[in-house]
């Protein structure tokens, strides 16, 4: 089975809040059928540890607004900040400094697992923007 909608809806909403800190290679992973803890899982990297954290808070300032508020079950790996798992029993959300990122190569580990599509707001309606520019000098 599927992850659920609300697992969707809060990987999603992660997902942009820590696009919108400028988080990289986002990544959420549909481990439904894998797992039966959890149904999705959220993985982005930050080139530094202040980065990192600065995505945690926006990710917990984000999901704590749904109407449904959702708070995390558990925290762990924020004094460090290298990696930071927030738990929220629907979706766990990895945010790792780059170098273990890689090292550690979550992406590789669940790589039967199907992707939940993600595109950034901010690229979306950029490419909107410049799509309908382009448009518009096609013409003239």
């Amino acid at each position: 089975m599927p992850a659920s909608e609300r697992a969707i809806e809060l990987a999603l909403t992660a997902a942009q809040a820590a696009a919108d800190k400028k988080a990289n290679d986002i990544v959420i992973l549909d481990v439904a059928d894998q797992l039966v803890i959890t149904d999705a899982f959220l993985l982005a990297s930050a080139p530094n540890e202040r980065q990192v954290l600065a995505i945690v808070d926006a990710i917990e300032e984000q999901l704590v607004k749904l109407p449904e508020k959702a708070k995390p079950v558990r925290r762990e790996g924020e004094r460090a900040g290298r990696w930071v798992l927030l738990d929220y029993v629907d979706i766990v959300v990895h945010v790792q400094h780059a170098e273990e990122r890689e090292f550690y190569a979550l992406d590789r580990l669940w790589k039967d697992c199907p992707r939940v599509p993600f595109v950034d707001r901010d690229l979306a309606s950029a490419d909107g923007r410049s799509a309908s520019s382009r448009g518009a000098n096609d013409v003239a």
